[in-house]
């Protein structure tokens, strides 16, 4: 199959489901899921393969190329499956809202603008999709309206400031080499000076860092995750803002090279040193910010701005094994952070709220939505036979190994507060006392539960079988000029030790059975009133039976002041600058033509006063 007709089916999939929404909700449904099943059908047919081609000529005099390896191929796939497990989750999610035509027409169109950002060849492709998937988004964050307009318009005016830099990058490009296409500027771009290289990686790096949310680049995230529906947000964390992940790949070990990414500047002035740092910077921060949040989906928003710091300092260090870390940390958090966010949006369809103050206690009433949350967490933090394990021991491992004190520090600082907050996430939404307004509430549709099925399987098996995906993702890094990992399915093997976690298995089943054991012999559990819950003295306001609700509110009260986001107080400050500068402006064009006739007097005085002072004689 051509990757022609993939697009077409992807691109050609949207305008049809919304066109035959006008008539019937059930063939649109249907054909939502066939069309984005049979993407995830189509480019795993794709595996393995290698194709380039020019599909149309004449833009400009540029060709337009679409080009399939490995590197692109993972992107892919994580892009068709998620996307469709987030179709598939909107079926009841979106049923009673208004727009759905718009929406599913906006749902597929931003995954097939993802799929067309990693199959383009060219940066003109590449550009075209990437304005697509930017202004797609827009639209899906803004669905609700009300407050979600305001993030979605944050979230487009940091994406345009991103659109023109990758445009000037771009444009310099042509400008040097006269080509835009990805496999003929590689070669010629070596010949560039080191001062032109790092204008275009810096260029290209604000285009990426805001669209993979990196600080300072990360304001517009929290507000659009909180605003955007649960399964946007699902794609909007999974893959979106991975998108950045896959332009800084692509620009760093694709275009630029390994050996002149590396070789750019000394010390901690190197180009690839200052990336990690703000890794580590993006890790340590919003990490610590996510563990004050009572708005679920706000928490969560957070955690995938941390998170995408471990993606941005495995990739920046320049190891064969960091890059390994990165990306399948990058694989990883695509398939946890969207197993989260469709299991909160699971709980705010039935219980109508995201505060975690006013739930608990849902575990026994929501099974399913429990244990796909807990597989999530477990991930997220690291924990054995979960996926998100293995990517954490790599990045962890080069970190400690390559002697880099300090970045391992904020990693593992990292991984201390997403416990935290991965345990109020768990606790405060199904542990607990049940509130006695939703004594009766439902489980959730199997349509939800099916995408966190298949999700919470996945980071299972990837976890105890590392393998599948790091076969790939060594490919990947054998592409780039890395040394090849010697990888099982198991794990990795290497002189400093191996990761067997079929060892790690045993040792996990045998202390679950322990642990079984012990629960099984000790003492039952009393059922008691729900006002009767142990607060160490502190009031337990009303409603709200768990007993860590409002618990730092004395705390938070001491730290508030501290707590400001400066970096996005100076953002509204330029824009409230550039406000009361406009205003003053628009004041010149009063509408009155005797303003205009004086303004073109003195505009001419003012010339001839020159023409005197400055005479050349």
């Amino acid at each position: 199959m051509s990757l022609e007709i993939l697009l077409i089916i992807a691109f050609g999939g949207a305008l049809l489901t919304y066109l035959l929404g006008k008539t019937s909700e059930k063939i649109r449904d249907f054909l939502a899921v066939v069309i984005s099943l049979s993407l995830v059908a189509f480019v795993a047919c794709l595996y393995s393969k290698s194709l380039e081609k020019t599909f149309y000529f004449g833009f400009f005099g540029l060709g337009l190329v679409l080009r399939l390896n490995m590197f692109s191929w993972l992107f892919a796939i994580t892009i068709a499956v998620v996307g469709a497990l987030s179709i598939i989750f909107s079926l009841s999610y979106i049923r009673a809202r208004e727009k759905t035509d718009f929406y599913f027409l906006m749902m597929l169109l931003v995954n097939a603008a993802m799929l067309g950002i990693v199959l383009a060849g060219d940066l003109v492709s590449f550009y075209i999709f990437w304005e697509i998937m930017s202004w797609s988004a827009f639209l899906l964050i803004s669905y609700n309206r009300g407050p979600a307009l305001a993030a979605g318009m944050k979230y487009i005016i940091m994406s345009i400031i991103g659109s023109v830099s990758f445009l000037v990058g771009m444009l310099s490009l042509y400008v040097s080499f006269g080509t835009l296409n990805i496999t003929q500027i590689a070669p010629v771009i070596t010949s560039a000076s080191s001062g032109y290289i790092l204008f275009i990686l810096i260029a290209f790096s604000i285009a990426f860092g805001i669209k993979n949310a990196v600080l300072p680049f990360h304001t517009w995230l929290p507000d659009a995750h909180s605003e955007a529906p649960a399964p946007f947000s699902a794609v909007l964390s999974g893959i979106l803002i991975k998108m950045g992940t896959y332009g800084f790949l692509l620009i760093l070990y694709v275009i630029v090279g390994l050996k002149l990414f590396l070789s750019l500047g000394s010390g901690i002035f190197s180009f690839h040193s200052v990336l990690c740092f703000l890794g580590a910077v993006t890790i340590i921060i919003p990490t610590f910010i996510a563990m004050l949040q009572t708005d679920a989906k706000r928490l969560l928003a957070w955690s995938t701005v941390g998170q995408a710091g471990y993606i941005i300092l495995a990739i920046a260090f320049g190891t064969n094994l960091a890059l390994a870390g990165g990306i399948f940390h990058f694989f990883n958090h695509a398939l946890f952070k969207a197993l989260l966010f469709l299991a909160i949006g699971a709980v705010e369809f039935r219980t109508q709220t995201r505060d975690l103050d006013s739930l608990g206690g849902l575990a026994k009433k929501m099974p399913i939505v429990f244990i796909a949350t807990l597989v999530g967490v477990c991930a997220l933090i690291g924990v054995p036979l979960t996926s998100g394990f293995v990517s954490k021991w790599l990045i962890y491992k080069t970190l400690i190994l390559e002697a880099s004190p300090f970045l391992a520090f904020f990693a593992l600082a990292g991984t201390w507060g997403t416990i935290l907050y991965s345990y109020k996430l768990i606790h405060n939404v199904f542990l607990g006392q049940l509130p006695e307004k939703y004594k009766d509430i439902r489980k959730s549709p199997f349509s939800m539960q099916l995408p966190m099925i298949v999700l919470s399987l996945a980071i299972l098996v990837f976890g105890i079988l590392p393998g599948i995906p790091l076969k790939v993702i060594n490919a990947i890094g054998i592409s780039f000029g890395f040394e090849s990992l010697n990888v099982t399915l198991w794990g990795i093997a290497s002189e400093t030790g191996t990761l067997n976690t079929i060892n790690i298995f045993s040792a996990v089943v045998v202390a679950a059975l322990l642990i079984w054991v012990l629960f099984r012999l000790s003492a039952k559990s009393v059922p008691v009133a729900q006002d009767d819950s142990y607060a160490a003295g502190a009031h337990t306001p009303v409603d709200k039976y768990n007993y860590t609700a409002e618990f730092y509110n004395p705390l938070y009260r001491m730290i508030k002041p501290f707590l400001r986001d400066v970096i996005d107080e100076f953002y509204y400050w330029i824009g409230s600058s550039m406000q009361t500068l406009s205003d003053r402006v628009r004041r010149v064009y009063a509408g009155d033509v005797g303003y205009y006739v004086m303004y073109i007097i003195l505009f001419l005085a003012f010339l001839i006063f020159v023409q005197l002072k400055w005479k050349p004689w």
